[in-house]
């Protein structure tokens, strides 16, 4: 059990007393969306806390501010509160003083239902891993296999659907769409036969900017709460269909999901990495020099077997260097806006953060645990994406996990 906190945290929980990430969830009790922190195999129930009085040093009115039904008016508060809501948590929760009230306001994590933890504002996704632009050029373009001639210069992203983000445990609705295979001499409309994942980090933003304000990645904890897993589901037939000449569209906006538990940066300062060695040297709006690259572990597991385990500690551009261009031309950011690391893949083929890559365009079946093969998802196939990191003292940082199940066409 982990010695510093009279809450009883297991050794290998993804919550220790270093994580402490926040969602919303309902239980039995508390019919109503609460603000709830993961602890061991607990949460804590802010809104009780606080209506407790235990919040009281961190907010003038912490009870309306914990009380709300999402994480919005927490996150917009900033950073001073966000900090001091997290050392007043960690004090509340290994001080024995504190075991009585605490207990109160503590519920079992099996007994919530867990809701999209914020309002979101907006959504951009990126495309920033290397390897995963290279596989992809290969696949497309086997003759010509290389990257896109901006890529080393431009920060590539898309700015999605934030209506269709949801929560993990959503199920999927394979997408109706245009598609044209290579070999079709006219496209066809139906349900797409190449849906695929996208393993993905995003982080939720806290603080606004006003419109016309560009940040630089000194910037980024400032602005940035937290990180999430996330799936950015694609359809490749409707995609590849309809991408020339301006991008992702009704391939991506149908769907995406992230992780119920939103872990602080904070909790992430022993995962911090160097940004990676970028030739050509970059422009000066986005040199980094306070890195927030990240040793995360992910694992992407399809149905009962693991599939891939990408390294998030391999992209080519920070999440300092993307809020950076994000905002450079003066775009304001809003509070609940999400933006997201675009697919995680590594060098290794048991890397790779998405099954058109795993598969390579489809001309390599994936061997499941049962015997059965996948191109691309099945209906009735379950996604999970899990999640660890570097904590302070050793122990590990969870992220829980994201997860979607493929439902048919209506």
């Amino acid at each position: 059990m982990t010695a510093d906190s009279w809450v009883a945290i297991p050794d290998d929980s993804m919550f220790p007393l270093e994580n402490l990430p926040f969602g919303v969830a309902t239980s039995a009790d508390t019919a109503s969306p609460h603000i709830v922190v993961a602890v061991g195999d607990l949460a804590l129930d802010l809104a009780r806390a606080a209506e407790a009085g235990l919040l009281d040093s961190v907010h003038p009115d912490a009870t309306s501010l914990f009380s709300s039904t999402t994480l919005n008016p927490f996150l917009a508060s900033g950073r001073a509160i966000w900090e001091s809501t997290r050392s007043v948590l960690q004090q509340l929760l290994s001080d024995h003083a504190y075991e009585p009230q605490v207990r109160q306001a503590l519920l079992p994590q099996r007994a919530l239902t867990h809701l999209l933890p914020i309002e979101v504002a907006d959504y951009v996704d990126f495309y920033s891993s290397q390897q995963h632009a290279l596989n992809v050029s290969q696949i497309f373009r086997p003759d010509s296999p290389q990257l896109p001639e901006n890529w080393k210069y431009v920060p590539i992203g898309y700015h999605g659907r934030a209506g269709t983000v949801v929560v993990s445990g959503t199920p999927i609705k394979r997408p109706n769409g245009q598609r044209k295979p290579r070999n079709a001499s006219t496209p066809s409309f139906g349900p797409s036969a190449r849906l695929d994942i996208e393993a993905e980090v995003g982080f939720v933003v806290g603080t606004a900017t006003a419109l016309g304000t560009s940040l630089t990645p000194a910037d980024f904890a400032d602005h940035v709460f937290g990180v999430v897993l996330l799936n950015d589901w694609s359809a490749r037939d409707i995609q590849a269909w309809e991408y020339v000449p301006l991008g992702p569209f009704l391939g991506k906006s149908f769907a995406t999901s992230i992780s119920p538990w939103i872990v602080p940066l904070t909790a992430l300062e022993s995962a911090r990495v160097p940004v990676p060695n970028q030739q050509p040297k970059v422009f000066d709006y986005l040199v980094d020099d306070d890195s927030w690259c990240l040793d995360i572990a992910l694992e992407v597991r399809l149905n009962d077997t693991v599939i891939s385990r990408p390294p998030f500690s391999t992209q080519y551009w920070s999440p300092g260097q993307q809020l950076a261009h994000m905002t450079v031309n003066g775009a304001s950011l809003r509070c609940g806006d999400i933006y997201a690391s675009g697919t995680v893949t590594g060098t290794h083929k048991d890397q790779r953060g998405s099954l058109l890559e795993l598969s390579w365009g489809g001309t390599e079946p994936i061997t499941l645990a049962d015997g059965s093969t996948r191109t691309f998802l099945l209906d009735a196939d379950t996604v999970t994406i899990g999640a660890r990191a570097p904590g302070a003292g050793g122990r590990p940082i969870g992220f829980g996990q994201v997860t979607g199940q493929v439902i048919a066409t209506d």
